[in-house]
């Protein structure tokens, strides 16, 4: 079991990824003008969340999630499944959804990881002066 510091870590790097992809979705639909209902944003996002699960059954997520290393594999996980998926369903996939799909879980998955990294690193600096 983990430790207390530890899995509040992972619970709340959990929650950050699950923010993460229902933004994405979100802005994607609005950026396209799909109607803003649940049930939509819900389609749109469930086949990165399934990406984004499938990271978080790995070793690297599970010990380090607020690691880059992490946000890595959540990136790989979450657009290449969730891209497959996508296509599974709809039959096609344009490249340049990819690239800007891939492109945005970038951003948000690993620029929240980014942030922490920053935001410790300047809190265990004040603290040694």
């Amino acid at each position: 079991m983990l430790p207390r510091a530890q899995s509040r870590v992972a619970l709340l790097a959990g929650a950050a990824d699950a923010v993460a992809v229902v933004v994405f979705a979100a802005v994607g639909r609005l950026s396209h003008g799909e109607a803003d209902d649940l049930l939509g944003l819900i389609g749109t996002a469930a086949p990165f969340g399934a990406g984004l699960v499938a990271a978080w059954a790995t070793p690297v997520v599970r010990r380090e999630p607020a690691s880059l290393r992490a946000g890595a594999v959540a990136v790989v996980c979450a657009a290449g499944i969730g891209l497959l998926l996508r296509a599974g369903f709809t039959g096609s996939l344009p490249l340049s959804f990819a690239v800007v799909a891939t492109a945005s879980l970038a951003v948000l998955l690993l620029g929240w990881r980014g942030l922490a990294a920053v935001v410790s690193r300047t809190a265990t600096h004040r603290a040694v002066r």
